[in-house]
């Protein structure tokens, strides 16, 4: 393995990546662009609210989803809101820069489970 193939995973396991379940969900209006305000479960790790812009999913589609979220990154403002969680995402296919469809478990994964 190369150098920095081992840097890189070395760092990821830096990075507290877990298994969450999305337990609410709803359109924050206070942001410029759509955004959801997410309530997720994280099992012995607690709840965090998250901000993301996947508005581009159904809320019936969002609530109930297994997500893969950031614990130990620090809160971010996003316009008059803070997002305590990140919620990985990737671009929505054919869609505005910054709009993102979610990065999730194919199986019923357990809650709070890392990422590795």
């Amino acid at each position: 393995m190369g150098c920095v193939c081992r840097f890189f995973l070395y760092r990821l396991g830096d990075v507290g990546i877990r298994v969450g379940r999305i337990i609410e969900v709803e359109p924050e209006t206070r942001t410029h662009k759509p955004t959801y305000r997410m309530v997720i479960d994280f099992g012995k790790f607690g709840k965090r609210v998250s901000y993301g812009r996947f508005a581009k999913h159904p809320i019936e589609e969002v609530k109930e989803r297994l997500v893969l979220g950031v614990l130990n990154f620090t809160p971010r403002q996003m316009g008059p809101v803070i997002s305590e969680v990140l919620i990985l995402g990737v671009q929505y296919p054919k869609a505005e820069s910054g709009e993102a469809t979610f990065v999730s478990p194919v199986a019923n994964a357990k809650i709070g489970s890392k990422l590795f």
